[in-house]
């Protein structure tokens, strides 16, 4: 069988390229190592499926090329990712926080079962349990190399996709073939490293933390780059919860980043009505009105808080309000690949068609999706990436009239 693309990789960027392709007449193959596809997908927003994000703009997207993202989202923008998935798979988003839009039915595997009915219907091959072993350029393009079920087969094709991920998770198959596959054929790659990654903390403080594990505080976490206002929770090791995984991404090891617990109110005016009121209240019990238990009897390692508000010195009153909108962490690391919801870092946009994704060393070959050096925020962000690569890329993979002529569209 002859194949206008190989496109090597099941997950989200995968899946809609074969998709596309075949809605425009080109016939392509798939490959996956794993016995089913999209096993990220299925697992996403806790299986159910966080599919774009209403607000996606390319500020919301942490690469060292932000205006490469001009071409991908103009030509796939999130009305054509709710289209296409209406259309094909009346499948109806519901926005839940900040505008993550999920299925109305919950389940993910409803978006990957979308994508498994158009490439039967328009007669896209599908090898699961494909481990595949090299890509070589090849006198008739490229030559694949893979092993499924025992034996190695050669494979050969105009035209090859990468689409193979990044490094989370390896336990569903995630690894390092999409980089390899890029240094091997001379492609810049930027360092990578876990991104929307729960965060380590270890020495002196880490008995505070781990005394508070499972208490959720609606906080703004923020540095000298950005700022995010959601829930983080306090675990055994450290710190997560929504605003942690996205600090994570803009965040490196040995720096420092400030918690505001409080971000809808000032402390130092609160103080000042508690004390217009007579000030009877203990710091503690003051407290007590805006956190957990749990929460302001762990503050009694910072503040007073068996001091009355009446008797509360300038100091202390000062070091109160510090401590709850200016509180710092400085973790010891993360929680690497295993759990980490993307990579940051990958493959370089500057060796990339933005058009098309197209190598601009090596015609016919292509990277999108995780691959590439361009990582969203927590929320349906790296999904319309995925979307939206994968799109580019279908679209300008050349199609054989089997006469010997090629030709795109």
């Amino acid at each position: 069988m002859e194949y206008d693309a190989i496109i090597i990789g099941g997950g989200a960027c995968g899946l809609m390229c074969a998709a596309q392709a075949g809605l425009v007449g080109k016939k392509t193959l798939l490959l996956e190592k794993n016995d089913k596809l999209g096993a990220k997908i299925l697992i996403s927003g806790g299986g159910r499926c966080n599919y774009t994000n209403l607000h996606t703009s390319i500020e919301n997207f942490v690469t060292h090329n932000p205006q490469f993202l001009h071409s991908a989202f103009s030509a796939w923008s999130v009305q054509d990712t709710i289209d296409f998935f209406a259309t094909y798979g009346a499948i109806h988003g519901e926005e839940k926080t900040l505008g993550q839009l999920f299925p109305a039915s919950n389940k993910a595997k409803d978006i990957v079962a979308v994508f498994t009915k158009l490439m039967y219907q328009t007669s896209q091959d599908v090898w699961l349990n494909t481990d595949v072993k090299s890509v070589q350029k090849s006198a008739s393009g490229y030559l694949v190399s893979v092993e499924k079920g025992g034996e190695r087969q050669q494979l050969t094709s105009q035209s090859v996709v990468i689409a193979s991920g990044g490094l989370p998770v390896a336990k569903l198959g995630a690894s390092d073939f999409a980089l390899r596959i890029a240094r091997k054929f001379d492609l810049s790659v930027i360092e990578t490293a876990p991104a929307l990654v729960p965060l380590t903390i270890t020495g002196k403080d880490a008995a505070w933390y781990a005394a508070l594990a499972g208490n959720t505080i609606y906080c703004k976490v923020y540095n000298d780059k950005i700022s995010f206002t959601e829930n983080i929770l306090f675990t055994h090791w450290g710190l997560s919860g929504p605003a942690i995984l996205q600090i994570s991404s803009y965040w490196s090891p040995g720096e420092t980043f400030t918690i505001d617990l409080l971000p809808d109110a000032s402390m130092d005016s609160i103080i000042k009505v508690e004390r217009n009121q007579g000030g009877k209240r203990t710091v503690g019990q003051l407290l007590q009105t805006f956190f957990t238990r749990k929460m302001t009897d762990a503050f009694a390692k910072y503040l007073p808080v068996d001091v009355k508000i009446a008797s509360l010195g300038k100091n202390d009153a000062r070091l109160i309000c510090d401590t709850i909108h200016k509180f710092k962490v400085k973790p010891a690391g993360d929680k690497g690949y295993d759990k980490a919801e993307v990579m940051r870092g990958g493959i370089s946009t500057t060796e990339l068609q933005p058009k098309t994704l197209e190598s601009k060393k090596h015609a016919g070959l292509y990277f999108g999706g995780e691959a590439v050096d361009v990582t969203g925020w927590l929320g349906g962000y790296n999904f319309q990436w995925a979307w939206a690569s994968a799109y580019l890329i279908a679209q300008s993979i050349p199609r054989e009239d089997r006469q010997g002529t090629c030709y795109t569209g």
